[in-house]
């Protein structure tokens, strides 16, 4: 059977993690990653460096978010060795629109036998909001106090540059405004994964 790896990505709050576990906790093969996971890392190297913990600085840019990336793929690859499915929960805000990157991933993954997969978690920016109010974590502290500057730079319209003709598990699509909406698009993401039972 093919191995593929699962990217359930959006931007932050729209309910990225809660559809992960599920999933995750639902298929019966599955090696979970999150990126978040790494985030007491990354705290350290703000410390350590005397800066601000600040996501959403110049500093984090430069010398921490792509390494983030690096090292969450890096894992991902090395346990596709061990099972077919491995998914990663994480934003890749850039990199999922960046046509060149997804082509290097896709090449990357099918000299292993892989495929990739893009769950797009689909949220209205308004529920993303309350979302990010509710869970009251220190990585939104900037992100809320500047709300408006923040939400200008993320792009919630579904990446369809990621759909692959000869794939139809390139893009799934999971509808999380409403637990109405999240319950029937689930059921979809079962039905796909079935075959990996």
């Amino acid at each position: 059977m093919e191995k593929r790896l699962i990217i359930v990505t959006s931007p932050p709050a729209c309910g990225k993690t809660k559809l992960s576990k599920k999933l995750a906790t639902e298929l019966k093969h599955v090696v979970y990653l999150d990126k978040d996971t790494l985030i007491p890392l990354s705290k350290q190297i703000f410390a350590v460096a005397g800066e601000e913990y600040n996501r959403s600085s110049k500093f984090f840019e430069k010398e921490i978010r792509d390494y983030e990336y690096e090292v969450i793929l890096d894992l991902a690859f090395e346990a596709l060795h061990y099972d077919n499915l491995v998914m990663v929960n994480a934003p890749f805000t850039r990199e999922i629109r960046d046509n060149d990157y997804i082509r290097e991933l896709r090449g990357k993954l099918a000299e292993i036998g892989a495929k990739l997969t893009v769950i797009w978690v689909v949220t209205d920016p308004e529920v993303c909001h309350q979302r990010m109010i509710d869970r009251n974590s220190d990585r939104d502290t900037w992100k809320l106090a500047h709300w408006e500057e923040y939400l200008a730079t993320l792009n919630f319209n579904i990446p369809e540059n990621l759909r692959d003709p000869d794939d139809d598990g390139s893009l799934l699509l999971y509808h999380n405004s409403t637990d109405e909406m999240a319950e029937k698009d689930f059921a979809k993401l079962m039905d796909f994964f079935a075959q990996y039972d």
